[in-house]
């Protein structure tokens, strides 16, 4: 859950926006559905980005979590190359008791209302059949089941480019981009993360793994004891303060904080979840430490690169093709940082304006249409 400050509660609303071109609160009381839309950026196209369920306590802590994500977005897209903007949506409830379809299908009706300028589907705490229902409101939805003319589960390729950024940091630290002979410890073992420590284990890592389901532990350790290979399982904080080669956060965001930057004892931090650093000063004091950090807009855009691809009609070697890319952007990444001696996030956060810039001034395609051409589902 994000902490948020008494000072940021009590800003105007427009100041806490300014960056975004629109936020929508969302009410539909027969459905109990409570949910927030923040489009960033539409420089370069349609807003996109997912649609995560939790049971925010305060309606300032889901406009806090939105906000950040959606600028997120734009950088992860502007990172990726694809011709989109960022955009988000969070959906105040608890995804274990407060589903229903109906509450889907009156999500789906807001999303239709903005006319194309803003494209959805999946996040943490929803699934792509959540949005099956959805569909049936409005055509903006991505990364549904493939029988519904979708691309199928995003976590594939998500998880591929987390073990790509792997991979280019242990370049950068021991010379060579090989995973074996390395402790990695795995927080969260969610879509993403068990695919991850699958992977890690396949190429014979060591790994410290937690987790707050139990099924997605004993999942770990089955497959770990048919390889033959090395699992600790350690408890919530603990994951921090273990003596693992590189840092693997596949959960919340938010990790890389005060109370946790000092006992990181690791040598890089590489994972999945969004918005890692709770500011821009933990990315100098990870610097300050010697624990190189791999921006994780760069590293998790692996599902954003799926879900993009789905509106031109899906094609899963181009998406597999480009997610390879993670790999040299992210030494690309680190490379500048070292050369400007500047944090890897300020590295990355300037890659991603250069490149705005320049494309601001291209009369793009997908700009020129309020409802994109290439819907498939249309």
């Amino acid at each position: 859950m994000n902490t948020i400050t008494s000072e940021w509660k009590s800003v105007d609303i427009f100041t806490q926006i300014k960056e975004h071109e629109q936020v929508m609160f969302c009410n539909d009381e027969k459905t109990g559905l409570k949910a927030i839309i923040a489009i960033h950026n539409t420089t370069l196209g349609p807003a996109l980005g997912g649609c995560r369920m939790q049971p925010y306590q305060t309606v300032e802590e889901a406009l806090f979590d939105v906000l950040h994500l959606s600028k997120g977005m734009t950088y992860k897209c502007i990172a990726a190359d694809v011709d989109f903007g960022g955009g988000k949506a969070v959906i105040i409830g608890d995804p274990r008791k407060d589903k229903t379809p109906e509450l889907f299908r009156a999500f789906g009706q807001f999303v239709e209302s903005l006319n194309g300028r803003f494209y959805t589907g999946t996040d943490m705490g929803t699934t792509p059949d959540d949005f099956v229902h959805a569909m049936k409101e409005t055509s903006c939805i991505v990364g549904v089941p493939e029988e519904y003319g979708g691309s199928g589960d995003s976590s594939v390729p998500t998880a591929l480019g987390v073990i790509y950024g792997i991979q280019a940091t242990n370049k950068v630290l021991w010379g060579s981009d090989d995973l074996h002979g390395k402790t990695y410890a795995i927080q969260g073992l969610g879509k993403v993360g068990l695919k991850v420590a699958e992977r890690l284990l396949e190429e014979g890592a060591d790994l410290y793994v937690c987790d707050i389901n139990p099924s997605a532990i004993e999942s770990i350790l089955s497959y770990a004891k048919k390889l033959g290979a090395g699992v600790k399982v350690v408890q919530g904080r603990e994951i921090y303060q273990t003596d693992a080669d590189v840092f693997v956060p596949c959960a919340f965001g938010n990790v890389v904080n005060d109370d946790t930057v000092d006992v990181l004892k690791v040598k890089a931090i590489v994972g999945s979840a969004n918005n890692q650093l709770l500011d821009v000063r933990h990315g100098q004091r990870l610097r300050e430490k010697g624990i190189l950090y791999a921006p994780d807009y760069i590293v998790n855009a692996g599902g954003l690169i799926q879900v993009a691809d789905e509106l031109y009609g899906s094609n899963k070697a181009r998406v597999l093709q480009k997610t390879k890319s993670i790999y040299s952007t992210l030494l690309n990444i680190y490379a500048q940082a070292e050369t400007e001696n500047i944090t890897t996030v300020e590295a990355a956060n300037r890659f991603c304006e250069e490149r705005l810039e320049m494309r601001s001034r291209r009369n793009n395609f997908f700009t020129r249409n309020k409802r994109p051409k290439w819907d498939v589902r249309r």
